[in-house]
Formats: structure tokens, sequence, C-alpha cells
């Protein structure tokens, strides 16, 4: 597996965990961390890794070829689909971060947290994520 092909997985999110897989390989499709031809994970391999059935990862699989956004290759491993050569523009990348975005500022509103506390909360998630 590419080493740079890891996954973050919530068992206890409400979002099921076919969707969070998909939504991360769009994401860094989008991004070019994934590009055109670069092949991943089998099943097996990603269901082993993931301690996750894998029915799940096939599912998974399956809704990312129906986007477009994998090609499967008979007998071979999947790739990412020939048209992602290059990183989406900005704007779309800004675009599939939007949903998240919103829901972050509905649990800010219903927690009656002022946009500060919750930007400052933000910023220190964005930089705990940062390499060194």
């Amino acid at each position: 597996m590419p080493t740079n092909f890891t996954f973050s997985i919530n068992t206890g999110s409400p979002e099921p965990i076919y969707r969070q897989i998909f939504e991360q390989v769009r994401r860094r499709i989008a991004s070019g961390q994934l590009s055109a031809g670069q092949e991943i994970p089998s099943v097996r391999e990603l269901a082993q890794t993931l301690a996750v059935h894998p029915m799940t990862v096939s599912k998974t699989y399956s809704l990312l070829e129906a986007q477009g956004l994998l090609e499967r290759r008979r007998g071979l491993s999947m790739v990412v689909a020939a048209q992602h050569t290059q990183a989406a523009p900005s704007t779309s990348r800004v675009e599939l971060l939007r949903p998240t975005l919103e829901k972050a500022a509905a649990e800010t509103r219903q927690l009656e947290l002022t946009a500060a506390q919750a930007l400052k909360l933000f910023q220190q998630i964005l930089k705990e994520g940062e390499k060194p």
C-alpha cells in the first residue's frame, strides 16, 4: 500500500465507514495527492488495514469507479482514473470543504460558542496536523 494512503476512520461517527473512505479518496484526488494511474490498495489489503469488512471497501471502490475517480483493470489493481492528472482548481477544493465547515458552523451556533472561539480551535487543530 502506498505510504501516503492512510485513512482516518471514526467508528463512532454517524457517517458510514464506506462514506468516510469515499470522501478521503475523493479529497486526495482533488488535491493531487493521488494522480492518474496511481494504484490503490486492493480490497482485501485495505479491509485488513482498517479492520473493516471487505464488502465495505468493495462498495466504496464501486462508488468511486461510478463517479469516474477510479478505473478497474481486469486482473490488476484499481488505479486513479486517467483524467485526474493534476490537482483540481482551488475553488473546487474549497467547495469540497464547504459541507464540513457548514456542519461545524451549525454545531458552533448550537453550542453557543463565538466565532472567535471556533476559529481559534480550528487554527489549533490545523497546526496539530502539520508536519514538523
